[in-house]
């Protein structure tokens, strides 16, 4: 479009400082030239097109709009990178202050862009700027879908070797909660507790560091070994241990420590934590230890192992956190055939989790619930999920039984 003369810049929105570097860098490898703002007024107008993230674009929403005036909004792109943190509620618009100041700021640009690798949010509202659709169900009723004017399928990217396909270890194993002053003992097995609050306990109790026979460390000590095997191959292989909290990960890292890891634990607490994350980027460690740091748009191709080891288990957090392993780079692609080597992901054998993983590389489009249904499902002990697809038998009597998922199914061509 700026080739053929339709467009002369264009702005870029971002939920995170870290991403905008990422930005910057893809710009420049196509001769453009980014400025983060709030910039020098002499340095935005030579621009090509500037890159804020949403908290700055509402602290300093009248300046950018007198910026964007000035370099004449019809000839002006607005880019919204993961745009389904831009939800807007028409009952209470000031509740979503970041999908309100996009709008705002871009009412009258050219064209709205909007990318995002999690095209869903927990709380059933639309995102702003996008295209809704009713669509009839089978039993008479409507429903409103977000409709994307493109949608790239993971397992499509992966046969194309585009990305890398998932495989997934997952620790089963049996759990047991005793009561303080109480002799007696419950045990409850992993992959198959149909009981909600029982899974909720389950998980708590499997991602602990007791000991070494504990679900957790198994889980740990399994991703290591994986890590070091593909380390014979690729040297600068490293794996990223998402945890439950500050406490936990300085857990983890100690284990993984005392193990002989290069170890960089980061959360948003840690002083400097964009610049060690760009420096583990293309650095040494061995694993990279986070909490909430390293799902949404983090890029380290050299990711090859994921540990899942928190209680979070929405399938957007846990879609993020995996897909950090699928990335490659042309230096990457020119060594491997199609398909690419596998990356791994070991957790415990949440019910959750496996369904997850089992859908993890099909685009499911967003439905927009009824206020009502979507009320129902927020009460406790209701929701979408409907129990396990695994049988009790499946986990026998071995604390030390792994359930292994291979996904996606891959075409016959490139099985050959």
């Amino acid at each position: 479009m700026r080739d053929q003369g339709r467009l002369d810049h264009f702005l870029v929105f971002c939920h995170r400082t870290s991403i905008l570097n990422q930005w910057k860098s893809a710009a420049a490898r196509l001769g453009l030239r980014l400025e983060e703002w709030p910039c020098p007024p002499e340095r935005s107008q030579d621009a090509d097109g500037l890159l804020v993230t949403y908290q700055g674009a509402g602290r300093q929403r009248e300046a950018l709009g007198a910026r964007l005036e000035q370099w004449g909004l019809s000839a002006c792109m607005a880019i919204a990178d993961e745009a389904h943190h831009l939800g807007v509620d028409p009952d209470e618009p000031d509740a979503t202050a970041w999908g309100q100041t996009f709008l705002e700021l871009t009412g009258c640009v050219r064209l709205r862009l909007g990318l995002t690798g999690t095209p869903f949010r927990a709380d059933n509202l639309a995102f702003c700027a996008a295209r809704r659709m009713r669509v009839r169900l089978d039993d008479g009723g409507w429903v409103e879908q977000i409709r994307p004017d493109l949608c790239v399928e993971p397992r499509d990217l992966i046969a194309a070797g585009d990305v890398r396909p998932l495989e997934f270890r997952f620790q089963d194993g049996w759990v047991e909660h005793s009561r303080e002053g109480h002799p007696d003992r419950d045990v409850s097995p992993l992959s198959a507790e149909q009981r909600e609050s029982w899974r909720a306990r389950n998980l708590r109790r499997a991602i602990r560091l007791a000991d070494s026979s504990s679900i957790g460390q198994q889980v740990l000590l399994r991703a290591q070994q994986k890590l070091n095997q593909l380390r014979e191959r690729q040297p600068q292989a490293a794996g990223l241990v998402i945890s439950r909290d500050i406490s936990h990960a300085e857990a983890i890292s100690r284990v993984l420590i005392d193990d002989g890891n290069r170890v960089e634990l980061i959360h948003s607490q840690s002083s400097q934590a964009t610049e060690r994350l760009n420096a583990f980027q293309s650095g040494n460690a061995d694993w990279l230890v986070s909490i909430d740091m390293c799902a949404e748009g983090f890029d380290a191709p050299r990711l090859r192992v994921v540990a899942y080891l928190t209680t979070v288990v929405t399938r957007s957090r846990f879609v993020q956190g995996i897909t950090r392993a699928v990335r490659m780079t042309p230096e990457l692609a020119a060594r491997e055939a199609i398909p690419r080597e596998a990356s791994y992901v070991f957790a415990p054998a949440d019910p959750l989790l496996m369904d997850y993983a089992r859908s993890w590389s099909v685009a499911e489009p967003y439905v927009l619930r009824p206020q009502e249904q979507a009320a129902e499902d927020e009460q406790p002990g209701v929701g979408a999920w409907r129990g396990p697809s695994l049988p009790l038998e499946a986990v026998e009597d071995g604390a030390g039984a792994v359930i292994r998922l291979k996904t996606p199914e891959l075409p016959a061509f490139l099985q050959r």
